[in-house]
C-alpha cells in the first residue's frame, strides 16, 4: 500500500518523559509526526503557548517533527464536577492557542464520567450540554475536537458514540476511533465502525484481548485492525492519520507529581490487585522490557498490516 494515503503518528510519551528521548525513538523509526499527551512531566495542557515556543517547538522544529494531535485530558472528568468542568474549558482555551503554535487541527477529548450508580443512558442531555460549549470553542479557534472511545466515560460503546456523533458531529467534532477501547468495553469494534464511519477523522492504532490491563501488538488482539484498515483505506479513501497507542508496557504518563499538602496517603500497590495484574502480564514471555521497544513493536506491526492492505 502507498503510505502517502496514509500518515502514522503516535502518543510519543509512551517512549519517555523525555522529549528529546521520544523525538529521538520516533525519528529513528522514521516517523514524521506524534502525539503530545505529556512531556518533561508535565500533560499538554499546562503548557503555556510561550512555554511551548521556548522549550518543546525548536526541537520539533530539529527533529523536523510535526504534531498530529494533542493528546489532551478534557472531558476525562465526572459529568457532575462543574467546577472541573470550568477549569478544563479553560485549559480547552489554551490548547487551542498551542494547537495554533504547533500548527495542529486536532485535540482529543472525552464525553465526562457518568455519575456512580446512575444508568449511562439517562446522562446523554447533560453530556449534550457540556460538549456543546467545548465545540464553541472550537469553532472560535477554528480547530477540530476527535472524541475518543474510553471505557468508563458516556461515549464508550458504539450506541452511546453513535447518539453523541450524530447529534453533534459536524466540521469542528468527529471522531476518534479506538479499537481496543471498544474491545474492552465488550463492543464489536466492526459494528462499531459500522455506527461510526461517517464521522471518523482520527485513529488509535492499539488492539486489546477481554480481560488483560495491558494490550497486545495491532492485529494479534480482538480490535480487527487489519480488515477495518483495509476497508477504512481501501474502500472508504481514509487519508487521516494512524496515530500508535501501545500500552504494551508499563510507561508514566506525567512524570513525577510533586507532594501538596494535606494530601491523602495511597495503600501501597503491591496490595493492589490491578498492580498485581499488570506484573503477572508484565512478566509473560515476549513482553516488551520499556516504552522504546514497546513502541518499535507496535510501529512494525503497523507496518506488517499496511503493507498487506
Amino acid at each position: 500500500m502507498s503510505m502517502d494515503k496514509v500518515t502514522i503518528s503516535g502518543f510519543a510519551d509512551e517512549i519517555s518523559q523525555s522529549f528529546d528521548e521520544q523525538l529521538q525513538v520516533v525519528t529513528d523509526l522514521g516517523m514524521k509526526y506524534i502525539c503530545i499527551r505529556s512531556a518533561e512531566g508535565k500533560g499538554i495542557a499546562d503548557y503555556t503557548p510561550q512555554e511551548m515556543e521556548e522549550t518543546l517547538l525548536p526541537r520539533m522544529k530539529k527533529a523536523r517533527v510535526g504534531v498530529s494531535s494533542l493528546g489532551s485530558a478534557i472531558g476525562k472528568i465526572p459529568l457532575d464536577d462543574q467546577e472541573a468542568f470550568e477549569t478544563q474549558v479553560a485549559q480547552l482555551e489554551n490548547l487551542c492557542q498551542l494547537c495554533k503554535v504547533l500548527e495542529c487541527r486536532y485535540i482529543r477529548v472525552f464525553s465526562f464520567y457518568p455519575p456512580k450508580g446512575e444508568d449511562p443512558n439517562t446522562c446523554g442531555e447533560q453530556v449534550l450540554e457540556k460538549l456543546k460549549v467545548l465545540i464553541q470553542i472550537a469553532e472560535k479557534n477554528d480547530v477540530i475536537l476527535i472524541h475518543e472511545n474510553e471505557k468508563g466515560i458516556f461515549g464508550d460503546t458504539g450506541d452511546r458514540c453513535k447518539y453523541v456523533m450524530d447529534t453533534l458531529g459536524g466540521p469542528h467534532f468527529k471522531a476518534a476511533f479506538d479499537f481496543a477501547n471498544f474491545v474492552q468495553c465488550g463492543e464489536d469494534p466492526e459494528k462499531c465502525w459500522d455506527q461510526l464511519q461517517a464521522h471518523i477523522a482520527y485513529i488509535h492504532v492499539k488492539d486489546a484481548v477481554p480481560n488483560a490491563v495491558l494490550n497486545v501488538p495491532a492485529g494479534t488482539g480482538d480490535g480487527k485492525i487489519p480488515q477495518l484498515l483495509r476497508r477504512a483505506i481501501r474502500e472508504e479513501g481514509y487519508t487521516g492519520f494512524l496515530t500508535l497507542e501501545p500500552h504494551l508496557a508499563m510507561f508514566n504518563f506525567f512524570g513525577a507529581k510533586p507532594k501538596v499538602e494535606g494530601d491523602k496517603p495511597k495503600p501501597p500497590m503491591e496490595n493492589n490487585p490491578f498492580f498485581q495484574k499488570l506484573k503477572e502480564e508484565m512478566a509473560q514471555p515476549g513482553r516488551p522490557k520499556n516504552g522504546a521497544e514497546a513502541y518499535a513493536i507496535q510501529y512494525n506491526a503497523l507496518q506488517d498490516i499496511l503493507g498487506k492492505i
